[in-house]
């Protein structure tokens, strides 16, 4: 009886039954009749598989041990094994953990009761998106792993189109399942390749696969193109700012918070499988990410949506990860210990870090779409004053992702530009030095970014209608909203201990560093930064103590904000978040291409107009868009030859007959 409990307890085994609890957690409410029962019962099961699942992923992390269950069946592919080592398992963390709060989240943003008809969907391809992505993780055959990929994609599709009245919606899908598919097809290549370099559709053992081999450099190219279309790195980011913008916000939360990370731990899993990478490799992962980084955010100053900026941010940040895992190859290929530790310890935290900071602003953009009734920035304007909560949560958001102290978006920052000032005392690499003032550039436009965003939505006074009554939260939203908020400042100031989560990682994905001997000196840097952190917190939190102090001893008197010496002063008097960004937009006016619409004033009384600033998707819009529509015209033509007419098609037999008559003489 010992060794059956022992056996049921076995972190693997229930980090595996947490993912199918998730997969299930939804299916009783397509069955049940009274709305709501269903969704508590979801939210519920989800609760628990994330309750057991965490504790689970976090002991088979630290173990630093490799579980594999053999899955047998039928398929002409070969056992299907499940393996869970600390890579699978790191990853396994955010799973969880977002999926659980975004489940939470729903109740009070997506009750069933105001939306009977798509609720029970939903709440059933929810979890389904959530088991799918735990699976993968574990997934070492490439057939199964096709599988379990198609799976996700399909269920991010269905959330996504929930609302598929509305035009922009289905518009927005459509894009989503056109991108996901091309990147399906890459894998198809990559996995059809690597079985016929390993003899098998079982993915191959770490350092198994030399990189000199001919059709190396193809696999890997299928691999990025495939693994990077998911993930949204540029030049394959085109369905995700419409994706995102467009979906209930706790979805978008799992998908920018986990689902993108899929695409990455697919490019981490195939980088294990060669052990002499080229230096070429790197290269193009570090300018790959650098590139999304600084455009992503480029485009995220740009935006007048809410989400859509959100959306433009998780480009620039799943960028700056790319460039991390591009400084970890280099320095894999230069032999250069400190670079791999460095670029992937920067790269790990910084996917840990993204998993929190960003839930928490989508789902803080939900509560704010459900109290002001829009996306619009510049329709906000002075919800600060009606949710307090809500604007304190979201400040912490935003601190973190500009990646400001001592919150946690600024340590995995501090790791890669400890590894690029680093090269300055080597003889090799010297180069990465330069990637540091482009880093710090990104930073910059990230504050430009948040900074419009947060004075938009919560600063000022309402510039609408709907925006002059919001209401506060309610608990179930601001539970979800606290709990990241708190992760963000834990790991901001205790970051050695971050440091020691994915320490284990590191060791998973390049075997031949030991961490540890590397780790101690970094720890101990961190460990500085930890007691900067509380000291900068404490001072803080004494200032706004005795601001308070000293605000309760004098008389209060109210006026109108943004005043400005007008006696009766209206909220179109006040910057916007257009205006606000205009100077930074217009210096990269020749990537964005704006639409920019202007009015011509004529007479001494013109009447009426209007101006507008409208950011374009460039790739989408002037490349991707034309092309498909010229494709469309082409194929246009061979559809008017199929009229129905059987004389006519007997007219097309004889000629092909004919031709290649001509062409056998």
């Amino acid at each position: 009886m010992y060794s059956a409990l022992q056996s049921a307890l076995d972190p693997a085994l229930v980090a595996l039954f947490s993912a199918l609890v998730l997969g299930c957690a939804g299916i009783p409410g397509l069955f049940l009749r009274k709305p709501g029962t269903g969704q508590i019962i979801s939210v519920t099961a989800t609760l628990l598989a994330a309750l057991a699942g965490v504790p689970a992923a976090l002991q088979l992390l630290f173990s630093n041990t490799t579980t594999t269950y053999l899955l047998q069946w039928n398929l002409p592919f070969g056992p299907c094994e499940l393996v869970i080592d600390p890579l699978s398992a790191f990853f396994l963390i955010p799973v969880f953990l977002v999926s659980a709060a975004g489940s939470l989240f729903a109740v009070g943003y997506w009750p069933a009761v105001e939306h009977p008809a798509t609720e029970r969907g939903l709440t059933f391809f929810y979890g389904l998106l959530a088991s799918s992505m735990a699976i993968l993780l574990t997934a070492r055959n490439g057939v199964f792993f096709i599988m379990v990929w198609e799976i996700m994609a399909l269920s991010a599709y269905f959330l996504l189109v929930t609302e598929h009245e509305r035009e922009e919606v289905r518009r927005a899908g459509i894009v989503y399942l056109i991108a996901t598919h091309i990147g399906t097809a890459a894998l198809f290549v990559y996995f059809s390749l690597l079985a016929a370099q390993s003899g098998s559709f079982q993915l191959p053992a770490a350092g198994s696969l030399s990189a000199l081999s001919p059709f190396a450099a193809i696999m890997v190219l299928a691999a990025f193109t495939g693994f990077g279309a998911k993930a949204g790195i540029m030049p394959f980011h085109t369905w995700l700012p419409s994706a995102h913008a467009n979906a209930p916000s706790h979805v978008s939360a799992l998908m920018s918070g986990v689902m993108l990370k899929m695409g990455l731990y697919g490019i981490f899993r195939t980088l294990t499988f060669f052990h002499d990478p080229p230096l070429l490799w790197g290269a193009v992962l570090t300018a790959c990410g650098i590139t999304s980084a600084l455009l992503g955010i480029v485009f995220a100053v740009a935006q007048r949506d809410m989400k859509r900026l959100l959306a433009c941010s998780s480009i620039e940040n799943i960028g700056i990860i790319t460039t991390g895992l591009g400084v970890a190859l280099l320095g894999v290929s230069s032999h250069n210990n400190t670079l791999v530790y460095l670029g992937m310890a920067g790269a790990l935290l910084h996917i840990l870090n993204h998993s929190f900071f960003k839930p928490l602003l989508f789902l803080g953009s939900g509560v704010i779409i459900h109290a002001s009734g829009t996306r619009e920035m510049n329709l906000m304007g002075g919800l600060g004053k009606a949710m307090p909560r809500v604007a304190a949560l979201f400040l912490v958001g935003t601190v973190a992702i500009c990646g400001i102290p001592p919150l946690n978006g600024f340590i995995s920052e501090f790791l890669l530009y400890l590894g690029f000032f680093k090269q300055l005392k080597g003889h090799s690499l010297t180069a990465l030095v330069f990637l540091a003032p482009l880093l710090a550039l990104v930073g910059g436009l990230a504050v430009v970014a948040f900074t419009k965003l947060y004075s938009s939505v919560f600063l000022g006074t309402p510039r609408s209608s709907a925006a002059a009554h919001p209401h506060e939260a309610g608990m179930t939203m601001l539970v979800p909203m606290a709990f990241f908020a708190l992760l963000c400042l834990l790991i901001g100031i205790a970051p050695q201990q971050a440091l020691r989560l994915v320490s284990p990682a590191i060791t998973a994905w390049y075997p031949l560093l030991l961490s540890t001997s590397v780790a101690a000196e970094y720890e101990t840097v961190l460990g500085r930064l930890s007691l900067a952190a509380l000291l900068l917190l404490s001072a803080a939190v004494v200032v706004a103590l005795l601001w308070r102090w000293r605000l309760g001893k004098m008389a209060v008197s109210s006026a109108s904000t943004w005043g400005c010496g007008y006696q009766r002063g209206t909220a179109r008097m006040q910057y916007n978040g257009t205006s606000f960004s205009e100077l930074a937009v217009s210096v990269f006016d020749g990537i964005m291409r704006q639409r920019i619409e202007r009015p011509g004033l004529t007479g001494l009384f013109p009447g009426g107009s209007r101006c507008s600033d409208r950011p374009t998707e460039t790739l989408l819009e002037r490349i991707i868009t034309p092309l498909f529509a010229g494709t469309g015209m082409l194929f246009g033509f061979l559809h008017r030859l199929q009229h129905g007419l059987m004389h006519f098609y007997m007219l097309y037999i004889f000629a092909t007959l004919f031709i290649l008559m001509l062409w056998a003489n």
